[in-house]
C-alpha cells in the first residue's frame, strides 16, 4: 500500500495527476450548479437520522456504541447479525424492546454490501438520512452537538454526505479490559485525517445499487429523474474522485476510527473473525505496523461526550 500526503490527508494510493485534478474540478462545478437545480420531492419521515451496520461477534463494544451514537442524534439503529456466537443478544435485547434498534439476521459470507442495500430497499421511507458505518467507527461532531446539524443544511439538494475518518491506532497498549470505554481509552491517531471516509445517504434521492461507483460505501450516488448524482463532503465539496478536496482542516465532523484498538483485540477481531466484504482478509500483522507507525498525533474530540456516555453506559434497560 502506497500512502500519499496532502495538506490535510492521507491517501491509501498515489496523487491524481494535473489532468485528473482539472478534469475532477470541472466536472465537480457541473454536478453543483446541476444540484442546485435538480432536486427530489420532499419526503416526510418518522426519523431524521439512523445508522445501519453489520457486525459479528462484537458484544463487549455494541452498548458503547449505541449509547454514544444516540447522545450525537442518531435516533434508530438497523442492526445486521452476521453469525455472532457471542452475547450480543443480551446487549441489544434491551434497545430492540424499546424500538431502538432493528435487528435482521444476515448468515451470508462476504455480505456487508448486501446488507447496506437491503437497509435501503427495506427502511429508507422510516428515516431522512442512513448512516453506514463499522463498530469500531464513531461519528464525532466537532463544531456541533447532533449530528444531523451538519447533515439538515444537505437535506434539499445533496444525495450523499462523506465524513472523514480520523484513523486510531492502538495508543501503545498491547492488551486491555474491554469493559473500558473505546472512546477513552485510545486517544493516539493520526496526524491527519484519511481520504476515505464513509457516507450518510438521503433517502429523499434513489438508490443506485449496481451503479458501478457504489461498490462500496465510502462513496455513494444517487438518482434525481433521469440524472445521477455524486456525493458531497461535509464542506459541501462535490467528490468526483477527489474526495480530498476539502476547504480547510478544521472539520465540522469526523469518524473516530479506531481501527486497531490494542494489539491482542486487534489479533483477536480484525484477523482471526475474518472480513466482512473481502474473501481474503487483508488485516494481517504487517497491516496494523503500516498503520500503527502513522500514530504520531492525539485527538480527544470524542471526551466532550465522555462523561454523558458514562452516565449512560450505568444505565441499566429493563
Amino acid at each position: 500500500m502506497n500512502f500519499y500526503e496532502d495538506k490535510y490527508f492521507i491517501l491509501d494510493g498515489g496523487k491524481d495527476s494535473a489532468w485528473m485534478r482539472f478534469r475532477n474540478t470541472v466536472y465537480s462545478l457541473f454536478y453543483r450548479v446541476l444540484m442546485d437545480i435538480v432536486r427530489p420531492p420532499r419526503v416526510q419521515r418518522s426519523r431524521k437520522v439512523s445508522i445501519c451496520a453489520i457486525f459479528k461477534n462484537e458484544a463487549p463494544y455494541l452498548k458503547e456504541w449505541i449509547e454514544f451514537h444516540r447522545i450525537v442524534g442518531v435516533e434508530h439503529f438497523y442492526l445486521y447479525n452476521n453469525n455472532s456466537d457471542d452475547e450480543f443478544h443480551d446487549v441489544l435485547a434491551p434497545y430492540m424492546k424499546a424500538g431502538i434498534v432493528t435487528l435482521v439476521e444476515w448468515p451470508y459470507p462476504q455480505a456487508q454490501m448486501r446488507a447496506y442495500w437491503d437497509c435501503v430497499a427495506r427502511f429508507r421511507t422510516e428515516t431522512q438520512w442512513i448512516g453506514f458505518i463499522d463498530l469500531d467507527e464513531f461519528v464525532v461532531p466537532r463544531k456541533f452537538d447532533c449530528i444531523y446539524d451538519v447533515l439538515q443544511p444537505f437535506e434539499k439538494n445533496r444525495p450523499a454526505v462523506i465524513f472523514y475518518w480520523r484513523v486510531f491506532g492502538s495508543s501503545g497498549r498491547m492488551d486491555r479490559d474491554v469493559r473500558g470505554l473505546v472512546t477513552e481509552d485510545f486517544t493516539v491517531c493520526w496526524p491527519k485525517y484519511d481520504s476515505i471516509g464513509k457516507v450518510f445517504y438521503n433517502t429523499a434521492y434513489e438508490p443506485l445499487p449496481d451503479y458501478s461507483k457504489n461498490e462500496y460505501m465510502h462513496t455513494q450516488w444517487a438518482g434525481c429523474g433521469r440524472w445521477i448524482l455524486p456525493p458531497v463532503n461535509m464542506d459541501g465539496c462535490v467528490c468526483i474522485g477527489n474526495r480530498h478536496v476539502v476547504k480547510g482542516g478544521d472539520f465540522s465532523v469526523q469518524i473516530n476510527h479506531y481501527f486497531t484498538k490494542s494489539y491482542s483485540e486487534y489479533s483477536r477481531t480484525k484477523q482471526v473473525r475474518g472480513d466482512a466484504v473481502f474473501q481474503k482478509n487483508p488485516h494481517d500483522e504487517q497491516y496494523f505496523f503500516l498503520h500503527e507507525e502513522k500514530c504520531t498525533a492525539t485527538d480527544y474530540s470524542a471526551y466532550r461526550f465522555l462523561i454523558r456516555l458514562k452516565k449512560m453506559m450505568e444505565v441499566k434497560r429493563e
